[in-house]
């Protein structure tokens, strides 16, 4: 049994690094906010940002496992003409150098809030030099021990919050009302964008068809290493959605159903009921362990995917790459010195992530059909339909809210 369960856990591993990236300052602040703002009522855009994370991350898994190649390179081989090809280009430049400098600012604010929560300096002094810690370590390549050690922290809190959660006893009622029938309260679009941008992250295709080359490499009986990654992508990223569920619903109870304010200071009231006074000290720690985490790994995903679409060096000494994730890196952490709220800086980035969500699926989609490529490991008629699902929600999320914004709704 052990020697089992052993062998079970030593399959897991870039499924894990997907939602350590994903649990981070976003999804802790926007599943805070969505559970303060509007209680239970948005879990289905949970409910479905899960199942499609775990659909677009199953088949950035195959693609890296198939063909020993990132996303981003897969990408440039598919479309060879010069106005597909440059349409690639600069889809990814977007979706992951731009959109992932907008998220840098979330990361950063997110954990120069957790600093600044606890006294002392301002946010914007926290942000500068989280920014020139961030720097440093990129730029020695001696962040990868600090990084586990964060992740640990991230990890923790995360258990921290599923440990409160059954503490507080959610209305299972409520819970499966929100998780199953769809409604949308008044202005609650941006958040149901906000809460797809934070699960479903296009950097993390790129790194996830780079992370499985490592776990299984070419060597690897490919029936056996796509059927452990599958499980390593299900269980690891259901894993992630069952956290956010658990900080929904600590937010909903402390301040959509109870008396608190909800305010970036007043996040870590919600752990009150399982932690007690400790609860701000340890919301703090978590906080800042996954805004410094992330401040590390969003810039380096950013030059792994501009890096491969432009065809040039992805190793960390290169001058293209280490100028890729000196950009993210100086963006994010301006945008967050100059006084962007926190919380409205970390929601922005994922409502980025939402609007640019759908065009990096298409794009995945149509590498994912290519019989030269994979094989006999392209996708079956299942695949394209829950892909194009996918796609044609997410499509129309951001239509509807466009319209909104433009008057027509």
């Amino acid at each position: 049994m052990l020697a089992a369960l052993r062998q079970r856990l030593s399959q897991f591993g870039p499924g894990i690094l997907v939602t350590a990236a994903f649990i981070g300052p976003g999804t802790i602040a926007t599943a805070s906010s969505a559970g303060a703002s509007y209680g239970f009522a948005l879990l289905w855009a949970l409910m479905f940002s899960v199942g499609a994370t775990i659909v677009l991350q199953e088949m950035a898994a195959r693609l890296g496992l198939v063909t020993q190649s990132g996303l981003a390179e897969a990408m440039r081989t598919t479309f060879t003409s010069r106005w597909l090809g440059g349409l690639a280009v600069v889809l990814v430049v977007a979706a992951v150098g731009l959109g992932n400098a907008a998220y840098e600012a979330g990361n950063i604010a997110g954990a120069a809030l957790a600093l600044s929560s606890l006294g002392g300096l301002s946010i914007g002094a926290w942000a500068i030099g989280i920014g020139i810690g961030a720097a440093a370590l990129l730029a020695s390549g001696h962040y990868r021990l600090l990084e586990r050690v964060l992740i640990a922290l991230v990890l923790t809190m995360s258990a921290v919050f599923l440990l409160t959660a059954v503490v507080i006893a959610p209305p299972i009622g409520d819970i499966l009302k929100g998780a199953f029938i769809p409604s949308l309260p008044e202005g609650s679009m941006l958040m149901v964008l906000a809460l797809i941008g934070t699960t479903v992250v296009p950097y993390n295709l790129f790194l996830h068809a780079n992370a499985v080359r490592e776990k299984w490499p070419e060597n690897t009986d490919i029936t056996q290493s796509l059927r452990e990654a599958r499980w390593d992508t299900g269980l690891s990223i259901g894993l992630g959605g069952l956290i956010t569920l658990a900080i929904v619903s600590t937010a909903a109870t402390a301040f959509f159903q109870g008396d608190a304010e909800f305010t970036g200071k007043t996040l870590g009231s919600q752990l009150e009921p399982l932690l007690g006074p400790w609860a701000r000290y340890v919301f703090a720690a978590g906080l800042f362990a996954g805004g410094l985490t992330s401040a590390i790994t969003a810039p380096l995903a950013a030059g792994y995917a501009v890096c491969g679409a432009l065809g040039v060096g992805t190793d960390l000494r290169h001058p293209v790459f280490r100028g890729v994730w000196l950009t993210v890196l100086v963006i994010g952490t301006v945008f967050a010195a100059i006084g962007t709220k926190p919380l409205t800086a970390i929601l922005f980035a994922q409502v980025a992530n939402g609007f640019l969500l759908p065009f990096v699926a298409v794009f995945l989609l149509i590498v994912m059909n290519r019989r030269d490529l994979l094989g006999e490991h392209i996708n079956g008629a299942l695949a394209n339909a829950l892909g194009v699902i996918v796609v044609l929600v997410a499509f129309l999320l951001g239509l509807v809210k466009i319209a909104s914004v433009v008057g027509w709704l």
